[in-house]
């Protein structure tokens, strides 16, 4: 077989035709910068007529403020010329006839004829690109200001919204110690239940929110487990016995690694569910070591899921639909178990059985060979007074929460100091008479002060780790200031009227905050 090319490929004719077919711009300039030949899209691109054109040099196809400076590239690509595109660092601008510019990419070939040195500029118009990704960054500068404003706003939401619900949360303690007729305990347990419920959809629509925004990081560390199991039981063991359910926490060895805050809003929504799903029998939580990882499983004897629901559940607002069930919750709990558990990089997992029951499972990397050993502190609470009193400094800038706080310290039999802010906090403890034996604060307090401020203020002048609780509705990492705070603990709004005075009673009297 012949290797020469056919006669008709080496012609002139065939290489117009090849030219002219082209989808971009093609113009030929010999080393003078003069040019010899275009094809169509060249004149239909830049306005021009054939006769217009040819013979001109390619400066006229460049904005007069880029023309003083083209002979100079020109003779330097002419010099060494390769295949390669033009300026690819720059922004390269075309000129039409009409005087419009637009922008365009280009690249430059050298042609060997003989004797005569030519370039081939092939010219692409990126306009339309150009704008996409002018289009792009002003979207991606909009989700930015919007992501900032969201993050504002949920800060400033998860603060505002929750201080009504507190000073409420805190008047319903305060009356549950004061009321004594029946009638009157009944409205406030049913006040109670109203709290509860509006509490857990605030908390649970603002985490949704968080979440949505990305403004929850995880803040991983190592910890035993059983201290997490520990710090929930309390409370699972009051939800259930509200319901007349058994309730059980198995001991668990294990050392983990996850966000102990996170996972903790995990296994609470997994065991509020359960509870909530539940009519008669148990909830049971225990963990199970297998692969390297600690399965945390919360079972039930409720009502169980139906096969096709599965993965339904986890979605928002989503609710099984099970004859003669009153609806209760709002289909957000398990969405949120979900994103935490996906933020988390923890595996979630779910069996169900309709009428028998479920079991729920959150899977946490074990730290190798890590195992709690047991103290008799750890292993034996010391008993604790009902009312050991004494003198409580409250800091909080709201008066109407300031006063619910009093309100219900006062009940239990505390005294009660109050400030607005760290400087007045500062002024306070050198009028009183005696050493306060807690402090309670809000994070954020009046003329930009924190509670962690006003709590080391205290300290400093008594020169003592006095027990301190702070305390905030804010959800950000601006918060975590007061979690490094020694001999302290830091409490989200609404804070639990029972919870708080368990854990007041035993910081007075052990002069330590428990564990959190």
């Amino acid at each position: 077989m012949s290797t020469d090319s056919p006669d008709f490929i080496n012609s002139d004719l065939f290489f117009r035709h090849l030219l002219e077919s082209a989808p971009d711009a093609m113009v030929i300039v010999n080393d003078h910068g003069v040019i010899d030949l275009v094809n169509e899209q060249t004149l239909i691109m830049f306005g021009y007529e054939r006769s217009e054109i040819l013979g001109q040099t390619v400066d006229i196809l460049l904005p007069a403020a880029k023309q003083s400076g083209h002979a100079a590239h020109r003779k330097s690509y002419m010099s060494a010329p390769t295949v390669r595109p033009m300026g690819p660092e720059l922004d390269l601008v075309g000129l039409r006839k009409d005087g419009s510019e637009f922008p365009v990419e280009i690249s430059l070939s050298p042609i060997e004829k003989g004797d005569t040195r030519l370039v081939l500029s092939v010219i692409r118009d990126v306009s339309i690109r150009r704008q996409m990704e002018i289009d792009i960054r002003a979207a991606q500068k909009a989700a930015e200001r919007a992501k900032k404003a969201n993050s504002a706003f949920l800060a400033a939401a998860s603060h505002d919204l929750r201080q009504p619900v507190q000073a409420l949360s805190l008047l319903n303690g305060a009356l549950r110690r004061t009321v004594k007729d029946e009638r009157a305990l009944k409205m406030i347990d049913s006040q109670e239940s109203s709290l509860i419920a509006m509490t857990n959809l605030l908390n649970s629509l603002l985490d949704i929110s968080r979440l949505d925004a990305g403004a929850v990081k995880p803040d991983l560390e190592e910890f035993p487990m059983q201290r997490l199991i520990d710090r929930l039981s309390a409370e699972f063991h009051r939800q259930a016995s509200s319901k007349g359910l058994e309730f059980a926490a198995e001991s668990c060895d294990a050392i983990v690694c996850s966000d102990p805050n996170l996972l903790a809003e995990v296994i609470t929504n997994l065991v509020s569910n359960a509870i909530r799903y539940t009519n008669n029998g148990q909830v049971t939580m225990r963990c199970t070591e297998r692969d390297g990882q600690c399965h945390l499983e919360v079972l039930d004897t409720g009502i169980g899921i139906e096969e096709d629901q599965l993965e339904a559940i986890f979605q928002e607002f989503h609710q099984c639909k099970t004859p003669g069930r009153i609806n209760e919750g709002f289909g957000l709990g398990l969405a949120i178990v979900r994103r935490l558990a996906q933020l988390l990089d923890h595996r979630v997992e779910v069996e169900s059985t309709p009428g028998r029951g479920s079991c729920f499972s959150v899977s946490v990397p074990v730290v190798a060979d890590g195992r709690v050993q047991a103290t008799i502190d750890d292993t034996i609470e010391p008993a604790l007074p009902q009312a050991p009193g004494g003198l409580v400094v409250l800091i909080e800038d709201d008066v109407s929460v300031a006063n619910a706080w009093c309100l219900m310290l006062e009940s239990e039999g505390y005294r009660v100091a109050t400030a607005s802010s760290a400087s007045d906090a500062t002024s306070l403890v050198k009028h009183l008479d005696e050493r306060p034996v807690l402090l309670i604060s809000d994070f954020h307090l009046l003329d930009k002060s924190t509670g962690v401020q006003a709590v080391g203020e205290i300290r400093s002048f008594y020169q003592r780790d006095i027990p301190a609780f702070i305390v905030s509705g804010d959800t950000s990492k601006v918060v975590d200031e007061a979690r490094r705070l020694k001999n302290s603990t830091l409490m989200s709004k609404p804070v639990d009227s029972v919870r708080l005075l368990t854990a007041a009673r035993h910081a007075i009297v052990t002069g330590r905050v428990p564990a959190d």
